[in-house]
């Protein structure tokens, strides 16, 4: 039974006054609360990451849900910081974001939905940047702005392939005509600033320098430059503030902010994870996809970026997923098959490997499934064991936090023996564009080389030399592979990383590399999550 949010602000010792309730079980707290605790000592911050993700599932979620559970049980002091659900993945391939089983956080149905109202502000901010520019165009273009070299894309919190392309202005008296396109609101820089902004007025500065625009000179055109930057700040008064809502067993958790991992930094915002800090003695927070996407970018970008050194990583796996990636096909994975595990387990490998290249010891969560093979247990066990590798098997799906009351106990015995003073990142900003390019790609992805287009190249040396040398690498990539070939599973080697083409957000400082196929407007599958919650 769920218990009201006055209940669950005490018992993450906020005060009465700084909750703005949304009906029983939601709540935002005033960022005034951060003033108040800014002399309060930060807690330890514990990052959940996972293998490759495959259709076998993973549960990184879950895990991180099923360990707060676990935490709470053994008397920890922790509080939960996730992402926002997007509406394109729960009415998509996915479905909802807010665990499963008994390793829940509620109220789910309203989280995945429509929630505290965040994406909405969000896509209005958006969408009012591109009806000013193209206003802007058509009322005597004082700016110069180059129709044709428009930036900014219009957005949408759903899956619509048709939205990828479109053309604008068409018709009399109806603006100037241009190609232009929509992406998904959780794409946009507007959501990775929100994450990475540290109050509000940060969160306008960064807003202002976001460029929209070129003008026929090839001059960067900026927000700031469209003098709408109060606009904005009025629809995301609300959206600047973290959500307090609960978990299924009643503990504190704040959902905010939810950009993606295979296009975007793929964390929750810096406000909320500062927030729990300063609340609680454990934050567990997650990052999207697998450790090679969300991971990388939490300890490459956010934790440079808001001064974060985190105490431990959680690597989470399943003996199904991992089969999967030795070769054994999703309609077999109930079929006893060690041998498989024995070649997918190099993709965990590799992954731990990866953290421990930030200065961090990972320590193995695997999701337990009633389909695992006590040979298979016994296996992956010994493995993480010889390889020196701490390893809890948790089912917090089927017995909530007591499922995870040894994962918690383990990670606990990690803590206290971490300082978080080894966490270091792959690189530093300052480095050169490429070399940091380079460094994901052979480090990371374990890639052979990088090869650019013409137009890749020549829109590095182009941000270089506007001053954005110093920007953070915020590769777009497949999740479902190490390569940019999302056929590719397991731990593929020399293969070459193409970069197709650059994108620049100059608000928060990304350079993004794409690779593959990558696209920021997503599309439904055949059989959308839509259509399956007909018979609901």
């Amino acid at each position: 039974m769920l218990e009201e949010i006055y209940n669950i602000a005490a018992k993450a010792g906020i005060n009465q006054k700084y909750l703005e309730p949304y009906g029983k079980y939601k709540g935002k707290i005033d960022l005034s609360l951060l003033d108040e605790l800014k002399d309060r000592k930060d807690g330890q911050l514990v990052l959940v990451t996972a293998i490759t993700p495959t259709k076998a599932g993973e549960g990184k979620t879950t895990t991180s849900i099923a360990l707060t559970e676990g935490l709470n049980r053994i008397g920890a002091s922790v509080m939960l910081a996730l992402r926002e659900p997007s509406l394109g993945p729960v009415f998509g391939i996915k479905g909802g974001a807010t665990g499963g089983g008994k390793v829940t956080i509620e109220p789910s149905e309203d989280i995945n939905l429509h929630f505290t109202g965040d994406m909405h502000a969000l896509t209005s901010s958006i969408n009012l940047i591109s009806a000013i520019i193209d206003n802007h165009i058509f009322q005597g273009n004082e700016l110069g702005i180059d129709p044709t070299k428009v930036v900014w894309k219009r957005a949408l919190d759903m899956n619509d392939r048709a939205l990828r392309e479109i053309r604008v202005g068409i018709g009399e008296k109806n603006g100037v005509e241009r190609d232009d396109g929509f992406i998904i609101t959780v794409a946009s820089e507007m959501m990775a600033v929100l994450c990475l902004a540290t109050s509000k007025e940060d969160f306008k500065r960064r807003v202002n320098e976001i460029i929209v625009a070129y003008s026929y000179e090839d001059k960067p055109i900026k927000v700031k430059d469209l003098k709408i930057s109060n606009a904005i700040m009025k629809l995301m008064k609300e959206a600047l503030k973290p959500n307090l809502i609960q978990t299924g067993e009643n503990n504190p958790c704040l959902v905010h902010g939810g950009p993606f991992a295979n296009i975007a930094h793929g964390c929750n915002s810096i406000i909320a994870t500062k927030l729990a800090l300063k609340l609680k003695d454990i934050v567990v927070t997650e990052a999207g996809f697998g450790a090679d996407l969300g991971a990388e970018k939490f300890l490459d970008i956010k934790c440079q970026e808001a001064g974060l050194k985190p105490s431990l990583v959680v690597m989470v796996a399943t003996i199904r997923a991992l089969k999967m990636h030795g070769g054994q096909k999703l309609e077999d994975l109930g079929v006893e098959n060690v041998e498989a595990l024995k070649l997918g387990v190099n993709n965990l490998k590799q992954h731990l490997e990866n953290i421990e290249k930030f200065g961090i010891k990972p320590l193995v969560a695997i999701n337990h499934f009633a389909s695992d093979y006590p040979s298979e247990v016994a296996f992956l066990t010994n493995w993480c064991q010889e390889h020196g590798y701490v390893v809890s098997f948790q089912d917090g799906f089927i017995n909530g936090g007591e499922g995870a009351v040894d994962l918690a106990h383990k990670v606990v015995a990690a803590l206290n023996n971490s300082n978080g003073k080894g966490y270091m990142p792959l690189y530093r900003k300052e480095e050169n564009v490429y070399d940091k390019i380079e460094k994901i790609a052979k480090e990371i992805y374990r890639a052979r080389s990088v090869n650019y287009t013409e137009l890749a190249k020549n829109k590095i040396d182009k941000y270089i030399e506007m001053g954005y040398g110093d920007a953070y690498i915020c590769m777009a990539k497949t999740p479902q592979s190490f390569s940019d070939n999302p056929q590719l599973l397991n731990t593929p080697r020399d293969f070459d990383l193409m970069i197709r083409d650059v994108n620049l957000s100059s608000g928060a400082r990304f350079i993004i590399p794409l690779t593959g196929n990558i696209l920021t407007m997503p599309g439904l599958p055949k059989v959308p999550a839509a259509v399956k919650m007909e018979n609901l």
